[in-house]
């Protein structure tokens, strides 16, 4: 009988989990080169259900209690990196990209430190000293690994290709990155990525698009259907650990009653 409680806790957990993923791709569902997440599940290796030092079968010995699943485990959570739509501003250094690839940025944590982070975000704008930096005030890197500074005062055009240009001269070209495998991104903060070991880090062949920005591609009809299906599975946990809770209060405290 514990073994449906088990089975039942279990099913609220992985509920939960889906849950909070669910929640956060709505709640960044305007967000800018957002890319929603999801989560996968799996049943409970029902071999790991044993009995041990049970001397039914002699303390020695390890039994398996039976060939039912004892529940569901939380898998793991994965990103998905699908196109987002377009949003036109017409601010020359909004961009979006089109295709696989990321843009390089220069980023400083609070300690100080600096590493390379790679999004799809690309509300970018100038700060006052002319370098191309993200609303965070974090660098814009070039196809060279340098910080992109321009002229405030003249325009700027940009090409598909990332070429940027003042009075007809090319100034610097932005950098697109790319992953062979993204299994081996790991998330920084909501829009954010860093490369772990194992990163192989390749040319991106997506197009640069100025005036553009690329949204979150997450489907809000799509997440709610969801939510509620999270809900009621949720609810039938509920309900079972209910159930067997009011069959274990009778067994405790009226079966074995003295009349």
């Amino acid at each position: 009988m514990l073994r449906g409680l088990y089975t039942a806790w279990s099913g609220l957990v992985n509920e939960q989990n889906r849950m909070d993923i669910m929640t956060n791709n709505l709640a960044n569902a305007s967000t800018v080169g957002y890319k929603k997440e999801g989560s996968t599940s799996q049943s409970f290796d029902d071999v790991l259900t044993v009995k041990i030092k049970d001397a039914s079968v002699g303390l020695a010995n390890v039994q398996r209690t039976g060939v039912r699943n004892p529940g569901v485990k939380i898998g793991e959570n994965y990103t998905d990196f699908a196109q987002g739509s377009f949003r036109e501003t017409g601010n020359t250094y909004d961009m979006a990209l089109e295709g696989e690839g990321f843009f390089a940025i220069e980023f400083t944590n609070k300690a100080g430190e600096t590493s390379t982070m790679y999004t799809r975000a690309g509300q970018f704008t100038l700060n006052k000293d002319g370098y191309l930096v993200t609303q965070e005030g974090d660098y814009v890197l070039d196809a060279n690994n340098k910080r992109i500074k321009l002229n405030t005062l003249k325009d700027a055009d940009i090409t598909v290709d990332g070429r940027i240009s003042q009075d007809g001269k090319v100034i610097a070209q932005i950098q697109v990155a790319d992953f062979k495998d993204y299994d081996y991104l790991e998330k920084y903060g909501e829009t954010y990525y860093r490369p772990i070991e194992g990163a192989e880090l390749t040319e991106g062949t997506a197009s640069v698009r100025a005036g553009y920005l690329e949204m979150a591609n997450v489907q809000v009809v799509s997440e709610m259907v969801n939510l509620i299906s999270i809900t009621r599975a949720y609810e039938s946990n509920q309900k079972i650990i209910q159930t067997y809770d009011g069959s274990l209060d009778i067994a405790v405290n009226q079966l074995g009653r003295l009349q």
